[in-house]
């Protein structure tokens, strides 16, 4: 490992952590450490291959407050996602695949992490952080908490239970969740882990018309009170065209008038 890291990167190390800096930027080393703006700019390059810190962005790196045995190091999650918002004014929530892990909807893991933000779309990775950006307005960006890492650090923003419930049906297609979302939603009512005020209020903030549609559908089938499916109604048009209640499939089956939603598979 010391042979690895080198007097240099140790020195790196040692200065940062004796600062209590978590994060490094081109420029701040070449006094302190008297070094060249090609020898800082090499440090960091090597460093950040053998694992030791990890590119955040452009000139922006992380840095470890104490370097694990075995020398190699990667930031958690909300560490990694903090940075590279607060290093582009943005904000983020984990959602999607990560959320529906989460909230044991899924018990499926996944292997990047999706993240709802104001800045960034794409795929990057931050140290051996994977992840996936898709960039959203400012007003699809809300109904979060906040999660602990027992390695210390900023807390990871999740999106909240009702709203990846919500999220599953409004982006199916991205994540591939109808119809499962539907049993998801039933199956979180009937516990009463979500109530169906907190769903339907979401459903209109973050929702479209499709997503307006497809819920108000499911919650008239669960039976949940009229005042609650009319703020639903009131929100979309009537309309000749209706739409699949799974996408994808022939649109063929009774129709939902006041919903315009073909049942085209398991109600």
């Amino acid at each position: 490992m010391k042979r690895n890291l080198g007097r240099l990167g140790a020195q790196l190390l040692a200065y940062a952590q004796m600062r209590g800096w978590t994060t490094v930027r081109t420029g701040d080393l070449r006094k302190p450490m008297r070094l060249s703006a090609d020898q800082e700019r090499k440090l960091f390059s090597r460093l950040a291959r053998a694992g030791m810190i990890a590119r955040v962005w452009r000139g922006l790196y992380l840095v470890p407050k104490h370097l694990p045995l075995g020398g190699k190091w990667s930031p958690t999650e909300g560490l990694a996602l903090a940075t590279l918002m607060a290093a582009r004014g943005g904000r983020y929530q984990i959602c999607g695949l990560n959320a529906f892990n989460r909230y044991g909807f899924d018990g499926q893991m996944p292997n990047r992490v999706y993240a709802y933000n104001n800045r960034l779309s794409g795929d990057r990775s931050i140290g051996s952080v994977q992840l996936s950006l898709i960039k959203v307005a400012d007003a699809r960006l809300g109904s979060t908490e906040e999660v602990a890492w027992w390695e210390g650090g900023p807390p990871a923003v999740y999106s909240s239970r009702a709203r990846a419930l919500v999220d599953a049906v409004y982006d199916w297609s991205r994540f591939g969740t109808l119809p499962r979302g539907y049993r998801w939603i039933r199956k979180e009512l009937r516990a009463k882990r979500v109530k169906a005020s907190e769903l339907v209020d979401l459903t209109l903030r973050f929702g479209d018309k499709g997503t307006t549609r497809r819920i108000g559908a499911l919650l008239e089938k669960e039976g949940i009170a009229e005042a609650l499916l009319r703020k639903l109604e009131r929100a979309i048009p009537l309309t000749s065209s209706p739409i699949p209640w799974i996408p994808r499939r022939a649109k063929r089956g009774p129709v939902a008038r006041r919903w315009g939603v073909v049942w085209n598979g398991e109600a």
